[in-house]
């Protein structure tokens, strides 16, 4: 009869329980023995076992199966004495130089292990033997498995992400030209506020925006019932597309599942929400149905998301003031890792109204300059008092490098990367030494490839308080002083703290640096900080400059740090 070469399913039975019987015997008499003599009985009862089966392979009176195991003779006839044998099998001297052996190496266990070499097989053997008299639970192969291969990822090139579009809804206006123009030239989005009266509130002043329409971008019937938090992010985020030359005849042959959205808010709906809970004071039927979904931070994305059919990665991030750049940094790991080619990321946020302003002023971190308001902004100046609220949106249309190429698309810059961390050490304050700071940006150009020698343009986050803005100047000295041609400054001077959306329309104003190679000025920066070097941060008017690499900071309330660099494409 043919010797078979697949092992017997009765057999593999057969090892598998008595292993396990092995096992659950010893356990239940070590209960009642102590574990020292409980151990060198077992001993010694596995070594009676070895020599009886010696004995009998050296008088012949055991034999070889048809499949080349070897059949010992039982310790009576009941099945804890067959599960005792099988458990006390080992092949004998005598076996290996019978053609038992040819037969179990080339097709017995070979089959039943998918094991190429008998020294392997008794390696595994002598295991599964240890365990048995250990005392330790084994798990052995019922059938045969298939040889496991860890297959290599072949290398790829890594994706470049570019930037090929940019919307922005700002204090300053809601045209990429004339936004950075009037940063060029100075000029303040600081003013009264006027859209309720806030004549109780010590903060009167604000970055608002005055005037501002849908028309052309959202649907009038979705204006009207929006928060203008996502007002301002479907606009600036349409307007990213325009400016990206995404028209209807493109957009069309776009692979739709690899489009996403990813824009982010801080606050949310705040209009919406507490309308909902001034409306709930008559009665909840007085509530608008939609309050509860056009105030969640995500909706803006996925409103976006619905009116364009993009359906790759759609949600949104909010981690305070620095939500914009976790949003822009994320959305450009997507397309590095081939989830998409292109992505809408950014921030928007519109918390100019009673509860917003009143919430920050019981924080006690506004400004009260309220006689001079375009004054009241002065990153790094002695005489800050604290940062101005401001609002609007920015968004980026981060592209794939060859899919950019492939549409003729116009390359603004690129994408080189970024990080972020947390300084888990006070809810608003940031850490002393500005240890998480220092990491971020460290980790960022770490990430991005890049030496500190390169960066020789910062857009800071400095929102004109008086901690936060000298420790992030003393982190970014320590990263970068030795620089020459560094040049600091901050948007924030101008239009205010647009919350989570400052680092996004401070990511264009970054863009816009690197495309016409004017830095724009810090204004109000009549008295600078002790140990501040005026050399370092840009004058009170635009300066020129040829940025090889420009970094981004932005930080949030809870510690969030986050750093994004971007260079001219080459």
């Amino acid at each position: 009869m043919a010797t078979s070469s697949v092992a017997s399913p009765l057999c593999t039975w057969l090892v598998a329980a008595a292993c396990m019987s092995s096992v659950t015997c010893d356990r239940d008499h070590s209960s009642s023995t102590p574990s020292m003599s409980h151990s060198s009985r077992r001993l010694s009862k596995w070594a009676r076992r070895r020599k009886l089966v010696s004995a009998q392979c050296s008088s012949g009176s055991s034999k070889f199966n048809k499949r080349g195991f070897m059949i010992p003779s039982f310790c009576g006839s009941s099945i804890q004495g067959l599960m005792s044998s099988c458990l006390a099998f080992e092949p004998c001297n005598d076996y290996y130089n019978s053609s038992g052996l040819s037969s179990l190496s080339s097709n017995g266990f070979s089959s039943l292990f998918r094991s190429k070499a008998v020294s392997t097989t008794n390696r595994r053997q002598r295991r599964i033997n240890r365990a048995a008299y250990s005392g330790e639970t084994v798990s052995v192969a019922v059938q045969p498995t298939e040889e496991v291969t860890t297959k290599k990822k072949p290398f790829t090139k890594q994706r470049r992400v570019v930037v090929t579009g940019m919307g922005v809804v700002t204090p300053l206006g809601h045209e990429l030209d004339t936004f950075y123009n009037n940063l060029l030239e100075g000029v303040s989005g600081i003013s009264e506020i006027e859209t309720f009266d806030c004549a109780q509130f010590p903060t009167r002043i604000a970055g608002e925006i005055k005037s501002f329409s849908t028309d052309g971008w959202v649907a009038p019937k979705l204006s009207k019932r929006m928060d203008k938090f996502m007002l301002y992010m479907l606009t600036a985020g349409k307007k990213a597309l325009a400016d990206g030359g995404i028209t209807e005849d493109i957009m069309n042959e776009l692979d739709k599942t690899k489009c996403g959205v990813l824009i982010g808010s801080a606050m949310g709906g705040m209009k919406v929400f507490n309308d909902a809970i001034e409306a709930l004071r008559i009665s909840y039927r007085k509530m608008n149905p939609f309050c509860v979904p056009f105030a969640t931070t995500n909706m803006g994305s996925a409103m976006l998301a619905m009116d364009l059919g993009w359906m790759g990665p759609n949600y949104s991030i909010s981690t305070a003031c620095a939500t914009s750049n976790f949003c822009i940094l994320n959305a450009a790991n997507h397309i590095i890792r081939g989830e998409a080619d292109l992505m809408l990321c950014g921030g928007s946020d519109a918390a100019i109204i009673p509860i917003g302003l009143g919430g920050f002023v019981a924080c006690r971190a506004l400004s009260q300059r309220n006689s001079d308001p375009t004054k009241a902004s002065r990153p790094w100046d002695t005489n800050r008092d604290g940062f101005v609220m401001g609002e609007g949106s920015g968004v980026l249309l981060l592209e794939e490098l060859e899919h950019a190429k492939k549409r003729g698309a116009k390359i603004y810059a690129e994408f080189l990367g970024g990080s972020f961390t947390c300084d888990a050490y006070h809810m608003t304050e940031p850490h002393p030494d500005g240890a998480g700071v220092k990491l971020c940006i460290e980790k960022a150009l770490t990430q991005a490839g890049v030496s500190k020698e390169d960066v020789n343009y910062i857009n800071a986050h400095a929102t004109s308080t008086p901690a936060g803005d000298i420790k992030e100047y003393n982190a970014l000295v320590h990263c970068f002083g030795k620089n020459a041609e560094l040049k600091l400054n901050s948007t924030k001077s101008m239009i205010g703290h647009l919350l989570g959306a400052s680092g996004a329309v401070e990511a264009v104003a970054t863009i816009q640096a690197i495309k016409t190679g004017w830095v724009h000025p810090n204004i109000n920066l009549e008295n600078p900080d002790d140990g501040v070097d005026k050399n370092l941060l840009v004058g009170s008017t635009k300066e020129k400059l040829d940025i090889k690499v420009a970094l981004s900071n932005s930080f949030g309330f809870g510690g969030h740090n986050s750093s994004i660099l971007f260079a001219p494409f080459e």
